[in-house]
């Protein structure tokens, strides 16, 4: 259970770390967006090196099944016309509305960007 933890917290991680230099990118958002950026980089990077393991390769290939995973609610949650910050999601990837828990907490609104 441990492992799976750490594999999550490290997707978490990569995720954010890599929407932040995204965003800091594509979006034009202040620099200060790198330094949680870089924070969010080292600490998936430090959350991969605690996991114990005989063989790197089977724990980098169990990490991208979470990954994969990960990916697919951060796309649902985030690009999916979430706003993070009063910034609007650009993805024209948008997919069916979230729950409606999350409607109401002002994250989501159910429509695309």
């Amino acid at each position: 259970m441990k492992t799976y933890a750490l594999y999550s917290f490290a997707a978490l991680a990569e995720i954010a770390g890599c929407f932040a230099f995204w965003a800091w990118w594509r979006l034009e958002k202040s620099v200060w967006w790198l330094a949680p950026g870089m924070l969010s980089l080292v600490l998936f990077a430090w959350a991969l090196a605690l996991v114990p393991s005989e063989a790197a390769g089977r724990a980098y290939a169990a990490y991208g099944s979470i990954y994969i995973l990960a990916s697919i609610l951060w796309l649902w949650m985030v690009e999916a016309g979430c706003r993070i910050g009063g910034m609007r999601s650009v993805s024209p990837y948008a997919l069916p509305a979230a729950p409606s828990s999350c409607s109401g907490h002002g994250a989501l609104d159910g429509r695309a960007a």
